[in-house]
Formats: structure tokens, sequence, C-alpha cells
């Protein structure tokens, strides 16, 4: 696994990850794509006192047009107005 937060271009279909753009090449993305934290109930507690921000984030695979795939995870980064890849798997 490899960690980051670079940026990278994301293309979505109905909020939805399509296609990333990453280290320069192509990606499609080729599996159902996993929400990561857009509901309070993946993430809220009672003891919080403070709610945390869970952002917008997915995991999902994807291949390139050689057939390299990798599972990425990217979150939407309002500092930075646009996505940012959080972790690669092999």
């Amino acid at each position: 696994m490899q960690q980051t937060h670079e940026a990278v271009a994301l293309w979505t279909d109905a909020g939805v990850p399509v296609r990333l753009v990453w280290e320069g090449r192509r990606f499609r993305v080729t599996d159902s794509p996993t929400s990561l934290g857009d509901s309070v109930e993946t993430w809220w507690h009672p003891a919080l006192t403070h709610p945390l921000d869970p952002g917008i984030g997915w995991r999902f695979q994807a291949s390139d047009d050689s057939g390299e795939t990798h599972m990425f995870e990217v979150r939407y980064d309002d500092r930075r107005g646009g996505w940012a890849l959080l972790r690669v798997y092999d």
C-alpha cells in the first residue's frame, strides 16, 4: 500500500467515479465504487463533542489501457478545490 496526498483528476457520472488520471495515465473504474464517510452513521459516536467533517471520498478498483490494475482511495480536498489520492493498493 502506498500512501499519498497528491492531487489527481477524477471524472464522475452522477457523482460516482468513472475515470482517474494518476501519474500521467488514465485509469477506468472497473468495479462498483464504495463511498467513504458519506453518511453520519459511518463516523458518528455520541461521545464526540465536535463533529468531524467526513468529506466526500471513494474506494474503487481501476485499470489503465495496458491492464495495470490498482485499488484507489480518493477524497475531495476543499483546500485545493479538487481530488486527492490517499492510498493506492497493488
